[in-house]
This record gives C-alpha cells, structure tokens and sequence, in this order.
C-alpha cells in the first residue's frame, strides 16, 4: 500500500473516508447511526481521538480527526471500526424490526468469507484512505465544506447544517449530537 494512504504523522490532521462492504445502505435506520456515534465519543474520550467534524451517510462516513499525542490514528481507527462493526451487526441480528435483516447479514457473510481477517462477517471495507490536511490551507477548507455538503449533494437536506448526522451544525451554533473539536 502506498504511504499516501497510511497515517504517517502521528500529530497530523486526517481526512478519512469509509464505506460498508458493498455499500450497504446501513445508516438509513437511526438506531445503526446512533451506535456509530457511540463508538466514537468512546474513541473521543477512552482512545485519545481528536474529533474535528464528521458526517454519517446512509452507507459511508467522512471524518476529519487527529489524536492526542502518544495515541496513533491507526490503532484508532482499527479500534472504532472493529467495535463499531461488532455492535451494529449484533443489532442488526436483534432488532425486531429490521425487515433486511437476512439480506444484510448475507452480504456481511460473504464479504467475511472472502477475508482471512474476519471469522463470520466484515462490515467496513477495509480501507480508510487517509489523507492529511493542512487547517492553513485551502485544502483543509475544502474538504470540510465537502463533508458537510455531502448531504446537500443527496438531496436530504437544503443546507448542510440542517442535517442531524454531521458536525455542520456545531460549526454553525454548536448543538450537534457529539462534541468535536472545532478547528478553525
């Protein structure tokens, strides 16, 4: 793998995407979202995660984060997306009220089936494209203007910030769902 894609600065600031396997409208239930959410703030205030904006669409997330020193992006990362799987799926097989149930858990098993990492199913692709940003720069701007239209661009809300699943809003007037740690 190419050391673009890798977090190679420990203190730098990360732009960093990642989908379902087959991207698998997951998030389009409120109770999967929720558990996402979970997963980070316990990354945020156990795992040393610098949380600086994020968006959950209905089969992907974009987050800008970083991490307190000592603590490396990596681990983080495998971290959230290893618990976050483990408890999205564990609803999935309980939640009365999943009418794709068996057709999600299909696919989770056969992407599971195709990878020696996994013992059953695999939830998130496993790549994270992480690519470090400057908060000077124009780049740094972009890309969180592009995560927070992310919902604009679907045609679910008129204004980014008018979408509950993003950090938008605590740019806006600070009432999102999840503490962040505002950059700029």
């Amino acid at each position: 793998m190419s050391i673009k894609y890798k977090f190679s600065n420990s203190e730098g600031i990360y732009f960093v995407s990642f989908a379902t396997v087959g991207w698998i409208d997951v998030f389009t239930r409120r109770v999967y979202r929720d558990l996402f959410l979970e997963s980070l703030t316990y990354c945020s205030k156990e795992k040393g995660l610098r949380l600086h904006a994020w968006v959950i669409m209905s089969n992907h997330v974009h987050l800008i984060i970083s991490c307190m020193e000592g603590q490396h992006l990596a681990n983080i990362m495998r971290d959230l997306k290893k618990y976050s799987s483990y408890r999205i799926l564990k609803e999935i097989r309980e939640y009365p009220k999943e009418s794709r149930k068996d057709w999600m858990l299909y696919l989770f098993g056969k992407a599971g089936e195709k990878n020696s990492n996994n013992k059953v199913f695999q939830f998130w692709q496993q790549d994270n494209h992480p690519i470090e940003l400057d908060p000077q720069t124009n780049m740094f701007d972009t890309r969180i203007n592009y995560l927070h239209d992310n919902p604009v661009e679907a045609g679910l809300v008129v204004k980014g910030s008018d979408y509950l699943y993003s950090s938008a809003i605590d740019y806006e007037d600070d009432k999102g769902l999840i503490e962040i740690d505002r950059l700029g």
